[in-house]
């Protein structure tokens, strides 16, 4: 199976490295620096030209120019076409907005790091980590087997299978909106000279504070809608809060911290145990 990247960046890189750790080998297309290291570290065998020899393209890019990607080049007849982006629905809807002569399969690898690059990609990067296969009626069986296969030769542990829609809801809860979160957490006044008052709590809220505005404002807006409904959610829990510390009401606050903590032990309940 001749496999290649498109986008070799701290994902493809990754995913390149896990399969060169499980022997096997893959081609790549970005820009020509990025071909230069990857070519050099062996990351990749060959610069990937003509897209129709390909059984298996992934597409590491981000949603704008995955779409494009896909929309704007010529693959071979069968192929498997998979993008790994962070939103699903607006992908799905292009793919089958017209007949199509590969096998779509839409995923999206929960792993990352705060830092981009081919440079920073590493073959462990997705050990135990989650995927998320995307499946509809069009979906086709044996090319999820196909990838199921090499995800778990990459190192993922659980692989989840869900709708588009699904998944959209879900990471804009999971991932966009906790990056929000630490985003808006890190403009307050009192992180001026915090050097000497922080323990994990202030590195756990401020990790992912440093998002891509170039790469995460699309993403959010590709996905606005879930967003907005999980930002709202988010603020009215807030407001309780703030509610309680205004009116001096104690009983209220504990309720509220007990509710969050009881919440907690739900989702810790929910873990897999790796």
């Amino acid at each position: 199976m001749k496999i290649m990247f498109a986008g070799i960046g701290l994902i493809g890189g990754s995913m390149a490295k896990s399969l060169n750790r499980a022997n096997i080998k893959v081609d790549g297309f970005d820009r020509d620096n990025v071909i230069e290291y990857a070519l050099k570290n062996k990351i990749i065998e060959n610069k990937a030209i003509d897209f129709s020899l390909y059984d298996l393209v992934f597409i590491a890019l981000p949603p704008d120019a995955t779409m494009n990607f896909i929309e704007n080049n010529t693959f071979k007849n069968n192929a498997i076409v998979c993008d790994i982006c962070g939103v699903k629905g607006v992908v799905e809807k292009l793919v089958y907005s017209k007949p199509r002569n590969f096998k779509y399969v839409g995923c999206h690898p929960m792993a990352g790091k705060e830092v981009s690059g081919i440079e920073n990609s590493t073959e462990k990067l997705f050990d135990n980590a989650n995927m998320i296969i995307i499946e509809n009626e069009n979906t086709n069986a044996e090319a999820v087997q196909t990838l199921t296969e090499l995800f778990t030769k990459m190192g993922f542990k659980l692989i989840k299978h869900c709708s588009a829609d699904h998944h959209d809801r879900k990471i804009a809860y999971t991932s966009q909106l906790a990056h929000i979160v630490s985003n808006a957490y890190v403009k307050s006044p009192a992180g001026k000279n915090y050097v000497g008052f922080t323990g994990g709590s202030f590195q756990d809220m401020t990790r992912i504070a440093g998002v891509d505005e170039e790469v995460w404002t699309r993403l959010y807006m590709l996905n606005r809608e879930k967003v907005e409904e999980e930002l709202s959610i988010l603020i009215s829990n807030l407001q309780k809060y703030l509610e309680a510390f205004k009116n001096n009401d104690e009983p209220t606050l504990k309720q509220l911290l007990k509710e969050g903590r009881n919440e907690k032990a739900r989702l810790d309940a929910e873990k897999p145990i790796i």
